[in-house]
């Protein structure tokens, strides 16, 4: 019999989930069985080897040498450990070897065994072991410990290994977390396969001999239970791996056994009804004592998976350990589908429903694996319905887990659930499943959609009666219409090309059928009386061309995936014949189905986008060519009858794609594209002319306005895609244009389209003279249309209807983009048209984004009912989104340079007002010009704080600013947001934040030569909020910001009093020692004097003293400073560039030389500051390394 585990009771009382990780060290040499280099210090007193057995070479080793190569040495693998972890050889032949040698001698053979589970855990140590028998029970019970030597620094693990108490030793290294199971690479990997499989081949190959010794099996699980049982991590991963092996093969040498001892069943009652009557039979006596044998084998392998199973298993599988528990629950899975009869039961599958709620993603996607094994076999079913009772709504919220993949996987499993449990899942279940199809993530998706195909479609379809008509189409049109009821009901239209691509790899066949699908669409409904409504009819086409760009492209949709696919050779080959079919077929449909629906908008702009997908040299092939002017005579009937917009720009489309000038009709299509466009022209100029008519000025009826501006958005759909500029239509919509500034009475459908054609019309002339420079007439008259557009743009700022001045905007910003970035030839002729706003157009524009944008529009209107409720709160939606984008079109302008930096001050002073709304886009135009111009992005920040500043003291009469009103406050806390945007590289910013204090105490004292007495300047309090930027400064910055404020400080003695209050806070920001405060104070002396001369001055910041000034001298110098009362313009101010620590030291080599001071105790980066006093001051900070 087998021993049972021996509970270790001088252990600590460990939690199963609670057990202390301790890492064994990785084995410094694969054979290293034992420590034999000396280096090891024996235990003093601590234990007295009995019969020391030290792992020694086996007698069969040279059976198995083998050579591998090892950074250059040959390794000879003469261990178990060796020759299973290099896997040169057979694993049959190498346990074949392993039990002759058992049979030989057994105690060495069962340490190398020993050896070898030691050694697979990456422990570097020795493996001494004495008998059991020459022990007392009570000793023994002492030695089963887990101990750390502190006189030897060694780690000790006693256990029992039957008929041996082993104790292993090795040194303790805890920075050490890697041993063979976790470690990275191809090898490891194999070695762990190699250890699996030895484990289930020396189970099959010791079945029919040793394995029922009553001494291998006892010994081998004794040993994996002890060290699972281990607080070592190491220990305990790699013996409940084995563990669990092993009883998986103990599970399919116990399966083979019930299935010979059934045989053998058979054969005794066969065998015993040939005897009847008479006394004795030998045969019968063999068959009866075979099969006694049996159940006896039977019996100790169920001992032997009950000694694992209660050892390790109950252990483990809620260790600490996440990788330890997915083994557990991996194996279990295994044994349920091996072995049912035993495993498959409540009692077991409890284990596997619990640890569906553990925290780790590793854990319960084994577990949804291993039910899937069990759900996919239908006669195992019957015995999970108080599972699935009990489990099925956990595992339907896991279609919701955090990782993609477990929740894929449950789907999967529900799906399996659906097929072979009936009435597992409710139709509000599956109806809940169903809008997965949606889900970005693809992999769900289509694991959705196998359920959708295989329980929606599929099976409904089959359970409906069979229809009268007949054909080999109806199954596909029944369950074409199934699916169009679903795309239907689940009022997610917009999403169908998502639906599609979830069903495409589980009804491809479906998909592909489009004869069924136009068949569908064109019969005749007097005929059918299933035939399909108007909205089924219209989701059907949606459909068909959601399947024809899936099949054409071979991509996801949008959103759905990543980097696009790269199709393998078969997959081409595939793709092309779909073309083919696609074309063939919709060469000859087409037509008829754009004039069935010609009338419908939304029908006809999904038919016209189909041809983009079309292989279109087949339409040069002689018997489908009569069927492109049928199309073309189709597509222009639609354009004239309509003025969608939708509708107009997927027929400009398709005119653009057939005029290709690869394909061999494309002067067939340009013939009657410009037909068409002649027609439209010609029809336009005659509306015009009755629309103007002479003394009388405008004819304003309706029916002639709608003509007017239909015929003006067909114009301007095919100017988008087409250069008509040989029928000049800028000058007819410079007419209108012109008309309306000077009248303003020209209706709003007109204007619109009229300002959108002009601006293509500039586009395509810009176009071909990038083709062809034209002479610099020509030019000068573009060069001339192109500045008066942008003054017909900012002229409509101004207009009475709100759609007109977005519009206008909008085109003047992108119109903008383009023609201040033209690359000039090499003739230089393009950089004549190249055009930058004026100061005048940069006002207009800013006045327009804070009068439309950041102006809140009042909601007079109240108590709605709910519908008018909801529609408002689109219109809000709509109007936030279009403010949205005219912000971010203007803010595009500042970070190209398009527009001055500056100007972004009045879109920063709403950061925290309308961050909700647009504070990502300030945001990022924020990083953009930092990114662009560190100094110049930091005064555009410090200029917005001076504005609402100068606006707070304005409010508050002209005095001093109150510092605790709230607009003092929200200025506060603006200028802290802006400090939180540098981040917290101090050093990165080093010159940006500089720059801001620089600037902030420049305008804090602006005035301060006109106050008498003790008076503070007007603007000292805008220290307040500077100092928010102090946080943000080096420590050397600190003293050197600190000393350069000093400067501007006429008597120190005389700043005092709550007046000057603002300014000990900023100093208190800066200095926060009385230490640092008096450094700051005596380093006044290194600064020259501030002089309202213009001659530069030159101050350093160094570890050497500059040239020593008189205080007094400095403080009469002060008071004569003049401060420009005014702000500084958005004009873009100069700035100097930032010098090099090289050029600074070359420049001023005298001042750092040895025999000047250096300041006390300085250890931070020499920082130089180089400044010439005048509006347009720059700071030069520089950071270097520490003189010596």
């Amino acid at each position: 019999m087998i021993a049972e585990p021996n509970s270790i009771v001088n252990l600590p009382n460990y939690k199963e989930n609670g057990i202390h990780e301790e890492i064994v060290p990785e084995s410094t040499a694969q054979n290293g069985s034992c420590l034999r280099n000396g280096s090891v210090k024996t235990f003093k007193g601590k234990r007295k080897v009995r019969k020391q057995c030290e792992n020694r070479r086996r007698n069969s080793s040279s059976s198995r040498r083998s050579n591998q190569p090892q950074n250059g040495d040959v390794v000879e693998a003469v261990t178990l450990f060796e020759v299973v972890s290099m896997g040169k050889r057979a694993m049959q032949s190498v346990v074949d070897d392993w039990v002759e040698a058992y049979k030989k001698n057994r105690d060495v053979a069962l340490l190398d065994l020993i050896n070898f589970f030691i050694q697979c855990s990456g422990c570097q140590g020795m493996v001494t072991a004495e008998m059991f028998q020459s022990l007392q029970n009570c000793d023994v019970m002492q030695k089963m410990t887990e101990t750390f030597d502190e006189e030897t620094g060694l780690q000790y693990k006693k256990f029992m290994a039957y008929p041996w108490i082993l104790t292993v030793t090795w040194p303790v290294d805890m920075d050490n977390e890697d041993y063979p199971l976790i470690k990275p690479g191809s090898y490891w990997k194999k070695f762990k396969a190699n250890i699996c499989e030895f484990t289930a081949v020396l189970i099959q190959q010791c079945q029919c001999s040793i394995l029922y010794d009553s001494c291998l099996m006892d010994t081998i699980i004794s040993l994996l239970t002890g060290l699972a049982d281990s607080t070592v991590r190491a220990f305990r991963h790699t013996s409940t791996l084995a563990a669990m092996k092993l009883l998986t093969a103990l599970a399919h040498l116990i399966l083979n056994l019930d299935a010979s001892r059934g045989n053998l069943e058979r054969l005794y009652e066969v065998e015993k009804n040939r005897t009847t009557g008479k006394k004795t039979n030998y045969r019968l006596d063999q068959l009866e004592r075979k099969r006694k044998e049996y159940e006896q084998k039977h019996l100790e392998i169920e001992n032997m998976m009950n000694a694992i199973f209660k050892g390790t298993f109950l252990q483990r599988y809620r260790d600490v350990v996440p990788e330890i528990r997915a083994i557990c629950i991996e194996e279990m899975g295994s044994w349920m589908k091996i072995y049912p009869s035993t495993f498959l039961n409540d009692s077991y599958l409890k284990y596997i429903g619990w640890m569906l709620y553990d925290k780790q993603p590793e854990v319960r996607l084994k577990c949804l694996q291993g039910l899937q094994g069990i759900y996919e076999q239908k006669e195992l079913v019957s015995k999970l319905d108080l599972f699935t009772s009990r489990f099925k709504d956990r595992i339907m919220s896991m279609t919701l887990d955090k990782d993609h993949e477990v929740a894929v996987q449950a789907m999967k499993l529900l799906t399996l659930m659906s097929q072979n449990c009936e009435d597992s899942l409710s139709s509000e279940d599956c109806e809940t499943l169903y809008q997965f199809v949606y889900t970005t993530h693809r992999p769900l998706a289509v694991a959705a959609g196998e359920l959708l195909y295989k329980r929606l479609i599929v099976q409904e379809t089959e359970m409906e009666a069979v229809s009268k008509r007949s054909g080999k189409q109806e199954p596909n049109a029944s369950q074409l219409k199934t699916l169009i009821i679903f795309f239907l009901e689940s009022e997610l239209h917009s999403h169908v090309t998502y639906v599609v691509d979830s069903l495409w790899d589980w009804s491809m066949s479906l998909l592909k059928d489009w004869e069924c699908m136009t068949a569908l669409l064109l019969e005749n409904a007097d005929d059918q009386k299933e035939a399909l409504s108007d909205a089924q009819e219209s989701a059907l086409i949606e459909i068909i061309l959601a399947t024809v760009r899936e099949a054409v492209e071979g991509h996801p949709p949008v959103g759905r995936g990543g980097a696009k696919k790269i199709l393998s050779t078969k997959e081409k080959k595939i793709q092309l014949e779909d073309s083919n079919k696609i074309t063939e077929h919709f060469i000859v449909v087409l037509p008829q189905l754009l004039a069935k629906y010609s009338k419908d908008a939304e029908k006809v702009t999904n038919l016209l986008k189909i041809p983009q997908h079309f292989d279109l040299v087949l339409y040069g092939t002689g018997p489908l060519e009569k069927h492109l002017d049928a199309l073309l005579r189709e597509v222009k009937a639609i354009v004239i009858d309509h003025c969608d917009i939708d509708v107009l720009e997927a027929g400009s489309r398709l005119y653009h794609i057939l005029c290709s000038e690869e394909l061999p009709f494309c002067n067939k299509v340009a013939l009657a594209r410009a037909e068409l466009v002649d027609q439209l022209v010609n029809t336009l100029n005659q509306l015009l002319g009755t629309f103007f008519k002479e003394g009388e000025g405008v004819c304003a009826e309706e029916e002639g306005i709608y003509h007017i501006y239909s015929t003006l958005r067909r114009i301007t759909a095919f100017h988008n895609a087409h250069d008509l500029s040989k029928w000049n239509l800028y000058d007819k919509m410079s007419e209108l244009l012109v008309f309306e500034m000077e009248h303003s009475c020209l209706p709003v459908q007109i204007l619109l389209p009229a300002l959108h054609c002009a601006y293509f019309a500039l586009l395509w002339q810009l176009a071909s003279v990038a083709k062809k420079p034209p002479s610099k007439e020509n030019l000068f008259v573009l060069r001339t249309h192109l500045k008066y557009y942008c003054h017909v743009c900012a002229c409509f700022f101004s207009h009475s209807n709100r759609d007109v001045r977005e519009k206008a905007f909008m085109v003047l910003c992108d119109f903008l983009m383009i023609v201040s970035h033209q690359d000039a030839s090499n003739d230089g002729t393009l950089g004549l048209l190249e055009y930058f706003p004026t100061t005048s157009l940069q006002s207009k524009m800013l006045l327009f984004i804070q009068d439309h944008i950041f102006t809140e529009e009042e909601d007079k209107v109240k108590d709605l009912a709910e519908e008018e409720d909801r529609k408002r709160n689109g219109q809000k939606l709509d109007t936030l989104h279009m403010k949205r984008c005219l912000l971010a079109s203007y803010c595009k302008l500042i970070i190209y340079n398009v527009i001055e930096v500056t100007a972004a001050a009045e879109i920063y002073k709403h950061y925290m007002k309308a961050y909700n709304d647009f504070g990502d886009i300030i945001k990022e135009t924020l990083s953009r010009t930092r990114h662009n111009d560190k100094i110049q992005s930091a005064k555009t920040l410090i200029l917005c704080l001076q504005q609402l500043f100068q606006k707070h003291v304005e409010s508050q009469g002209g005095g001093s600013a109150d510092t605790f009103s709230a607009s003092f406050n929200n200025i506060k806390e603006l200028a802290r947001r802006f400090s939180l945007t540098f981040g917290w590289d101090q050093v990165k910013t080093r010159e940006s934040v500089a720059m801001i204090h620089k600037e902030g105490i420049e305008f804090a004292f602006q005035g301060a030569a006109g106050m008498e007495g003790n008076c503070p300047p007007p603007n000292l309090n805008f220290l307040m909020i500077l100092s928010e930027f102090s946080n943000k400064l080096l420590k050397p910055d600190k003293r050197l910001v600190c000393s350069y404020l000093l400067r501007y400080l006429p008597d120190p003695a005389l700043s005092r009093g709550d007046s000057w209050h603002s300014l000990s806070w900023y100093r208190t920001s800066l200095l926060a020692s009385e230490d640092e405060e008096s450094s700051a104070i005596s380093s006044l002396n290194e600064w020259p004097p501030v002089s309202a001369a213009k001659t530069p001055f030159k101050r350093k910041f160094s570890e050497g003293s500059l040239h020593k000034t008189n205080h007094t001298e400095t403080t009469n110098r002060t008071s004569d400073i003049h401060y420009p009362a005014h702000l500084p313009s958005l004009a873009i101010r100069s700035r100097k560039r930032l010098k090099s620590l090289n050029s600074c030291l070359q420049e001023y080599p005298s001042s750092l030389g040895p025999a000047h001071l250096k300041r006390k105790n300085s250890c931070q980066p020499v920082i130089k500051v180089e400044e010439i006093l005048a509006e347009d001051t720059d700071v030069d900070v520089v950071g270097a390394d520490q003189e010596t």
